[in-house]
């Protein structure tokens, strides 16, 4: 016999949403490409590049997350990446050698680090798909690594429609 009371099931399960999309660092990200301080796009002068160290208005990156990399298909010695992260230290929120996304993985590698799974023990988690921020695909890598010593069960999706990624034994 139906009372006509519609119930909310997904509200009332047991079921955890873990939105990645959550974890996403605030803060301006910016990048600097050392394929334009190479030499007949090939190489890296050091004379040049001191100069251009000490010439460039690095207070453009203050309070950002910076990536450094080289889109160039160049050897890029070192201690050019060094020189940058001295000039950046003063001013950078973060300093990143890689490109931008290998920057994002590092954002959120670094948020996750700031969690407890220890609140998932035993409990079915659905890692939240579609998202407002951009979340890179290593963050789902890693998040459900991180969950499965915890979690009973881990979906991707939403609550009401998920796909199963892995369930415990």
């Amino acid at each position: 016999m139906s009372t006509g009371e519609i119930v909310n099931r997904v509200a009332q399960s047991p079921i955890v949403t873990f939105r990645l999309e959550d974890l996403f660092p605030a803060g301006t990200r910016l990048s600097i490409d050392l394929k334009d301080r190479l030499f007949m796009g090939l190489i890296l002068k050091e004379k040049d590049f001191r100069e251009w160290i000490a010439n460039h208005d690095w207070t453009q990156y203050q309070g950002a997350h910076v990536a450094v990399f080289c889109s160039a298909d160049a050897i890029i010695p070192i201690w050019a990446y060094m020189l940058v992260a001295t000039q950046l230290q003063p001013v950078a929120l973060s300093i990143h050698m890689g490109t931008p996304e290998v920057m994002e993985s590092a954002l959120f590698r670094q948020a996750l680090d700031g969690i407890d799974f220890a609140e998932y023990q035993d409990r079915p988690v659905v890692v939240k798909g579609c998202s407002d921020r951009p979340v890179p695909m290593s963050a789902y890598a890693e998040v459900t690594a991180r969950l499965m010593p915890f979690a009973k069960k881990i979906s991707y999706g939403e609550p009401c429609s998920t796909v199963p990624v892995w369930k415990r034994g």
